[in-house]
């Protein structure tokens, strides 16, 4: 005879947990909701999780599902077995993700009164189905109490350690083992390789020929740590809001939130402490950038929190933070905000953007969606973003020419014709970039696009060495 098999849902079934998603959804929908919380856990946990899971809908097909879990379950199915998803996540939650699977004949959850959970949980079940009555497939510790009263036990995502004491006080049927958390997807999840769109912080001393001044550079390598580390933060709480749009993201997806592979409180912990590591860091830079780098993070935030939805704005948005940069280093180097610089990086950097939601719109339009989940946009926008796009990033080398032909240049450049070479590498180059993601390579952000680029890296060594020659002169 079969027993029942009984299926926990939070880190079982789903590689995440629904109380902190839920959490986090009404976080984003209702900010105030965070002083909300703790009145409502007065309330009882059950009655907490009920609130939040009403608080804003979810899409159970974009949940992070352990697939080899499934394939598992589908296969106990078949060969005749009853499956009871059993869980502490309030029954709306399991009711809309067991009516997505279609493969359970019952559905147990908390009622908003009953927090089914650890030693809840056993009593309900052995009550339901008697002493080692039926087996149980679970993942944490608070499980334990639950197997204590299985006739077998189904280990997913547990450590070593808890497997061991599982195997105390049930028989372990099969284990599926979890994927441990190693360097890279730390990495990952600070997205480091993005650190390099930081180093536009050294621009400003790199046009004002500072480069070689030590007490500059050294505090613009503080500078640049201290951003690095706020923009982590930043893109945390960026894949936390976005964990349904990246689900359903060919690429995105595979981030270590949207995929599960990462815990979500383990970003809400993270976020602080970066945070705070910045501030450190930023001191040493001077008041001044410390000033820009709490704008950029405020700006930041409001575009993950709702302008990034906005058509157009969110561009605007992009090309801001790019600029913010530059502007950042100039401060923490102490030289003033060249207006020519300026002008240049706002029309380049918003042709950039135009260039990552092009290439974000035209992807989704191969899929064959009509819109863009968490964006305004519908994906027959791409040739209007692409039409937007291109002249703005001609202008920046407009700018660039009217540049060359002031007197600044004059003042700076020892042989200023030659700078004249650096036009047409511009427009090359910002030709090439549009014509990568017109043909569907832009797979990642631009400037990092364009440093693992052959062909924009041969530009930028292009560009330096007119610029060099202009500086030095060149001799025959």
């Amino acid at each position: 005879m079969l027993h029942p098999l009984v299926v926990d849902l939070d880190g079982s079934i789903i590689s995440t947990d629904m109380l902190h998603e839920s959490a986090l959804r009404a976080f984003r929908h209702h900010p105030l909701d965070l002083f909300r919380i703790p009145l409502w856990l007065f309330k009882g946990k059950a009655a907490l999780k009920r609130i939040l899971a009403s608080r804003a809908a979810f899409d159970p097909e974009s949940l992070p599902y352990n697939q080899e879990l499934l394939t598992w379950l589908r296969q106990q199915k078949a060969d005749g077995r009853t499956l009871v998803l059993c869980t502490a996540s309030d029954r709306s939650i399991a009711d809309a993700v067991a009516a997505h699977l279609g493969i359970f004949d019952e559905v147990i959850a908390s009622d908003g009164s009953v927090n089914l959970a650890g030693r809840s949980k056993a009593e309900l079940l052995e009550r339901r189905f008697g002493h080692s009555g039926f087996d149980y497939v679970g993942n944490s510790c608070a499980d334990l109490a639950v197997w204590e009263r299985a006739n077998r036990a189904v280990v997913v995502n547990a450590s070593a350690d808890l497997t061991k004491r599982v195997e105390t006080v049930c028989k372990v049927q099969q284990v599926f083992s979890r994927e441990l958390l190693g360097l890279m997807t730390f990495l990952s999840v600070l997205r480091v390789h993005q650190w390099l769109k930081n180093l536009l912080l050294f621009v400003p001393v790199i046009a004002a020929h500072q480069m070689m001044v030590t007490d500059k550079l050294a505090t613009l390598v503080f500078a640049f740590f201290s951003f690095s580390i706020c923009a982590s933060a930043v893109y945390i709480i960026n894949d936390l809001f976005d964990l349904e749009s990246d689900r359903q993201h060919l690429h995105k997806r595979a981030r270590p939130f949207a995929s599960g592979q990462v815990p979500v409180w383990m970003g809400v912990a993270l976020v602080p402490l970066l945070l705070a590591a910045s501030l450190i860091l930023g001191m040493y830079a001077g008041h001044h950038f410390i000033g820009w780098l709490a704008f950029y993070f405020l700006v930041t935030c409001a575009y993950s929190w709702g302008i990034k939805r906005l058509v157009l704005l969110d561009c605007l948005a992009l090309a801001m933070l790019y600029t913010l940069r530059i502007i950042a280093g100039a401060a923490a180097a102490g030289l003033a905000m060249s207006f020519w610089l300026l002008a240049f990086s706002i029309f380049l950097f918003l042709s950039l953007a135009f260039v990552k939601r092009y290439a974000e719109l035209a992807l989704q339009r191969l899929s064959g969606k009509e819109r863009t989940h968490g964006r305004g946009y519908l994906t027959s926008d791409a040739p209007m973003i692409q039409a937007l796009g291109i002249p703005s990033g001609y202008a920046s080398v407009l700018v660039l020419a009217l540049y060359i032909n002031s007197d600044a240049v004059v003042r700076i450049y020892r042989v200023p014709e030659y700078i004249w070479g650096a036009v047409p590498i511009m427009l090359f180059w910002v030709s090439w970039m549009w014509m990568q993601a017109h043909r569907g390579n832009m797979h990642d952000d631009p400037l990092v696009f364009a440093v693992k680029d052959k062909t924009s890296l041969l530009c930028g060594l292009a560009f330096a060495m007119v610029v060099l020659i202009g500086t030095v002169g060149w001799t025959w």
